[in-house]
């Protein structure tokens, strides 16, 4: 039997193994902390808050229909005008010559308009449909950020392995090649060891790229820079997945959003038909005035047969009213009936895609749930896998010392576990992830979610 030299544990690997996963800077950022930063910089969450900003003035808008309207107006005109006439007995002219000045006050309020209670109703609905819409906007940036979060992560757990294995295949590579010099081994356990250790080097350079561009992602989405995530704790206890995909359905169609929005449009689509069948109702408005003439001049009357002239001085006027105005529309031609058939089909229609989209999400709910349940799985598979492959690794290397391991075997168990590390490391990523995913198909997902995502983290 030949004897090998056994190669001594490397204390950088040691502290490499032991370092991963627990590196944590003391200006990291909290799950939550990111996506409160997120909410005032994603233009996407941005463009739907400006929405509601405008639909709320438009809601302002349509309670002024109510409102009392009260308008000021002058006046300011020169007036001539010369009239002959005659009688019997002789002829006289007439000549006006003024300036008039007038200055009134206009009163209006409507008191009863069924279009316009219709109208009211809309603009409330509508202000309602941004403002689930807003809550959509919220659930998806808090999966955006978690996302990216955990994929910086993720990288940055790879990055590690990937350099944690260069340690580990460099040590052997150094063995392969004192065996080799002290003729206990052939070349080819150090050509076989050179070319896994060019290999590795090549998946740090990639893991690298891969870290940087998920960096850059992050920092888009929360508009900082040298942004670094919190880590995990281990041992990590992952939430457990409570409930039946039955009940995450039937919350789906309780709370989703975007199943209240539509429910909403449906209510704005049966108001619509209502303000069609409304079309001929009366409409009542109190309307008021006040007003006053400013004249400057008068009459000047002439008999053209006596020669008397007669100068007439015209004196202010003032004016007032006040009344109830009815209007009832009498004939619309065929408008009416057109409108009404248009409002009842649009509200088949929207009853319609309110079906489609219930089930739709429900189903997706249910897709996300099973996936979920199939991550946690893996979690576990993964965790058993991982020690197996540590305990391969060991027989690999005791095996090699005693000469019944080649060096590739060796190499091959150190791959093995750090790829098994590596997916490990993302599958409970992935959990986490879903786990959010999960709670915003069902319309449930709230910033108490992120807190509880936070509490698992190394502060």
């Amino acid at each position: 039997m030949t004897t090998r030299i056994r190669p001594p544990l490397p204390r950088r690997l040691c502290l490499a193994l032991f370092g991963i996963g627990f590196v944590v800077n003391a200006q990291s950022q909290s799950l939550l902390e990111m996506y409160q930063a997120a909410q005032s910089y994603d233009a996407a969450y941005q463009a739907v808050q400006a929405q509601l900003d405008a639909t709320s003035a438009k809601t302002e808008q349509v309670q002024a229909l109510y409102a009392p309207v009260v308008s000021l107006q002058g006046s300011l005109a020169q007036g001539w005008q010369q009239s002959k006439s005659y009688t019997s007995s002789y002829d006289y002219t007439t000549e006006k010559n003024e300036t008039d000045g007038t200055l009134s006050l206009a009163f209006s309020q409507t008191l009863y308009s069924r279009i316009n209670e219709l109208s009211m109703t809309s603009a409330q609905r509508n202000a309602a449909v941004v403002e689930l819409a807003l809550a959509t906007a919220r659930q998806d940036l808090m999966v955006r950020v978690s996302s990216a979060y955990f994929d910086v992560l993720a990288a940055r757990d790879s990055l590690e392995f990937v350099r944690a294995q260069k340690v580990a295949v460099s040590e052997q590579l150094a063995a392969a090649k004192r065996n080799f010099e002290v003729g206990t081994s052939t070349i080819t356990d150090t050509r076989e060891a050179q070319a896994k250790f060019d290999l590795v080097i090549a998946q740090e350079i990639s893991a690298q790229n891969d870290l940087t561009v998920r960096q850059s992602q992050l920092e888009q989405l929360v508009g900082r820079k040298d942004l670094k995530p919190n880590t995990i704790r281990l041992p990590l206890r992952l939430p457990a997945v409570l409930g039946t995909d039955s009940e995450w359905a039937a919350l789906t169609e309780q709370y989703l959003p975007q199943i209240q929005s539509k429910r909403t449009e449906l209510d704005l689509a049966r108001l619509e038909t209502e303000k069609a069948r409304a079309d001929t109702s009366p409409t009542v408005s109190l309307t008021g005035s006040l007003g006053k003439v400013f004249p400057w001049g008068g009459y000047n009357t002439s008999n053209d047969t006596t020669g008397l002239n007669t100068f007439t001085h015209s004196r202010d006027t003032q004016s007032g009213s006040v009344g109830v105005v009815v209007n009832i529309p009498l004939f619309t031609a065929s408008t009416r009936g057109a409108k009404l058939r248009e409002t009842l089909a649009l509200e088949d229609k929207t009853r319609n895609d309110l079906q489609a989209l219930t089930r739709n999400a429900q189903q997706t709910t249910r897709t996300v749930y099973y996936g979920l349940q199939s991550l946690a799985g893996q979690v576990k598979a993964y965790e058993a896998a991982e020690a197996s492959s540590q305990s391969a690794l060991d027989a690999n290397r005791l095996g090699y010392e005693v000469g019944v391991r080649i060096n590739i075997d060796v190499l091959n168990a150190q791959s093995q576990l750090y790829d098994t590390k590596a997916k490990l490391a993302k599958a409970r990523y992935d959990v986490l992830v879903s786990n959010l995913k999960l709670r915003q198909a069902a319309g449930t997902l709230a910033e108490s979610n992120l807190e509880e995502i936070d509490g698992l983290l190394a502060k």
